[in-house]
């Protein structure tokens, strides 16, 4: 048992299964931003776009409920082809999103790359080099 505790410890321990845990937290946190931002600020735009049309009330009835009275013996059977197409909607602009916010990322570690690199300090031969031709500069004079 004390070995399969250690083996777990090792495990969980490498660096790429805590990169990996931060990375679906943080996306867990983004994909609730993207989510707000589609549900809350662009669906409403595109429902004043289209005049007011709600998707999901559009299906096609394959067979119509049997009732008896008012009670329902058999459900409807639908094919909510307007909740379909409200789902591809909310996914192109999910995958937008995504898409504008991996590319504002790459620009940045772009800008990151393209930094100059500091100059680096002259090796013990250089610096001596250097000494010897000023004194043989100061010399000549």
């Amino acid at each position: 048992m004390a070995k399969f505790i250690k083996e777990f410890k090792e495990f969980a321990m490498r660096g790429n299964v805590i990169d990996m845990a931060v990375g679906v937290v943080i996306g867990a946190a983004f994909g609730k931003i993207v989510s707000s931002l589609v549900d809350d600020l662009i669906m409403p735009l595109v429902g004043v776009a289209t005049g007011g049309i709600n998707f999901t009330d559009y299906k096609w009835v394959v067979q119509k409920a049997v009732m008896d009275g008012s009670e329902i013996i058999r459900p409807e059977v639908t094919l909510n082809w307007g909740t379909w197409i409200q789902t591809v909607v909310n996914f192109l602009i999910v995958a937008f999103c995504i898409f504008v916010m991996i590319k504002f990322i790459n620009q940045l570690s772009k800008k990151k790359e393209e930094a100059p690199a500091p100059d680096p300090e002259p090796t013990k031969e250089e610096v001596l080099l250097t000494e010897i031709r000023d004194l043989l500069k100061s010399q000549q004079k």
